[in-house]
């Protein structure tokens, strides 16, 4: 199937059923689909072409997902672009890409004022929230959407009867931590992958999931946003993060499904208020993004309830090559295996993973070596970069650069990042493990730990931490 099928089938099971709840404003999944076509018939009208690329640039807000929703039905290619980026990061990745497209919010004028100077291949300027300049308003390009002659690629290429799986729905930039961002070619068949494992192993117990959205949409948020639609959910969308609005937001409108990144995770413990607030309508709380300290992990069982849970994966292979399920979180909190508390969880039904050496070769159970992985979770490589691509498909597998183990249970841990990994007086010295330990400390909030030039050792270990309020 293609991507926005997913939508489509929750709002044919669910029309009047709420959406996204942005503030005061609510839309209906009918209403929410309407929206997209007139996105999708607008970007027809003005010759939109087959995996053309479409950025969005914003904060949070409900018009990033109406965006998202139209862009995968007019058959472009979804970019999303992170505001808090450098306006020349985002310059140079939509020069790479190619971008066409970009909807975008006034809040963010100047920005997009020096991008459309600087990438030549922008075409269309949108802007979400009302007429800017020159720029056309949302509710203007809608109008000129018309529903005929739509093109035949929309739905399928040729005589593919199985919606066009190898089509690129999204070029989605990497974190570029060691060099300029990579765009990876997500497919159909990769994000139909990850959709249907993250309905099966985030739908929780409630027929009715109700998804805090306070992450930035444009990155993993934005995945979690359009399972839930794909479970026929509801998004409430706060702005951005604050830790107390994300506390008051759970308990004001019965929150089942939260997900952040560790480091907003660990503001919500270290805040003052935390303990004033009902979370129990708490099902899903899934942390991704990094290594979660054991010891944080198991204070939020205590403070949120049994719903602490974890997933492993990169935007090569997105958000689920493993998943950590919540009652073994709590088991493990409980004393059952605390070990496990240190895992991302066992690998998914849809990928094959494996701890490989840099010979190739598959290590047993408890040995550390680079994690590889298989399966239709795995994307489609980079954009224009045989040779980046053909870097992390090896000896026939997908290479993730983690470095990690699996044990005799199947339960895959994560040491460290294959660059990042110090080398001390001849021993490998795995930064997580490091981390671990000082998030021990009630004192830490936060933690990075780096290697560091030194005569003797060759490198030696720094920690940079953030300590709690007070401390």
């Amino acid at each position: 199937m293609r991507a926005i099928d997913y939508f489509d089938k929750s709002a044919d099971l669910r029309g009047d059923r709420i959406a996204i709840l942005d503030g005061v404003a609510r839309y209906s999944y009918t209403e929410t689909r309407s929206f997209s076509e007139r996105i999708a018939h607008g970007m027809w009208t003005r010759g939109v072409e087959r995996e053309q690329r479409a950025a969005i640039y914003s904060h949070n807000h409900a018009a990033v997902l109406f965006c998202m929703l139209g862009i995968l039905r007019a058959g472009a290619a979804w970019v999303p672009i992170n505001f808090r980026n450098a306006t020349d990061a985002n310059v140079e990745f939509l020069n790479y890409s190619e971008t066409a497209w970009l909807f975008y919010h006034s809040r963010f004028r100047e920005q997009v004022e020096e991008i459309g100077r600087r990438v030549p291949s922008l075409q269309h300027l949108i802007c979400i929230d009302g007429p800017d300049g020159g720029h056309p308003s949302f509710a203007h390009f809608m109008e000129r959407g018309d529903a005929s002659g739509d093109p035949d690629w929309a739905d399928s290429h040729g005589n593919d009867p199985h919606g066009n799986l190898e089509q690129m729905m999204g070029l989605v930039p990497t974190g570029g931590t060691t060099g300029p961002a990579r765009g990876v070619r997500v497919t159909n068949l990769a994000w139909g992958t990850m959709t249907e494992m993250a309905v099966h192993y985030w739908k929780g117990d409630t027929a009715d999931p109700v998804c805090l959205c306070t992450a930035p949409l444009s990155h993993a948020a934005g995945v979690v946003a359009f399972t839930m639609l794909a479970l026929g959910g509801t998004n409430v969308v706060l702005a951005g993060f604050d830790a107390v609005q994300v506390l008051q937001a759970i308990e004001k409108h019965r929150v089942t499904h939260l997900f952040l990144p560790p480091t907003a995770f660990y503001a919500l413990l270290a805040h003052p208020d935390v303990g004033k607030f009902d979370y129990s309508s708490l099902r899903v709380f899934l942390l991704a993004g990094s290594p979660v300290s054991p010891d944080k992990l198991k204070k939020g069982v205590e403070v949120f309830g049994p719903c602490m849970c974890q997933s492993y994966g990169q935007t090569e292979a997105p958000m689920l090559l493993t998943f950590l399920d919540a009652r073994t979180v709590a088991a493990a909190a409980a004393g059952d295996h605390p070990e496990r508390l240190r895992s991302c969880g066992r690998p998914t039904t849809a990928v094959r993973l494996a701890v490989m050496d840099d010979a190739g070769r598959i290590l047993p159970n408890h040995q550390p070596g680079e994690i590889v992985a298989r399966g239709t979770l795995v994307t489609g490589g980079y954009h224009n970069l045989p040779e980046a691509t053909a870097e992390i498909r090896r000896h026939g597998w997908h290479h993730t650069g983690d470095v990690g183990y699996i044990d005799e249970d199947g339960y895959v841990y994560i040491v460290d990042r294959k660059k990042d990994m110090i080398i001390s007086g001849g021993f490998n010295v795995y930064c997580a493990e490091v981390e671990a330990g000082i998030m021990a400390l009630p004192q830490i909030q936060e933690c990075a730990v780096i290697g560091v030039p030194d005569d003797k050792w060759g490198e030696a270990v720094k920690a940079l931490v953030v300590v709690r309020h007070g401390e």
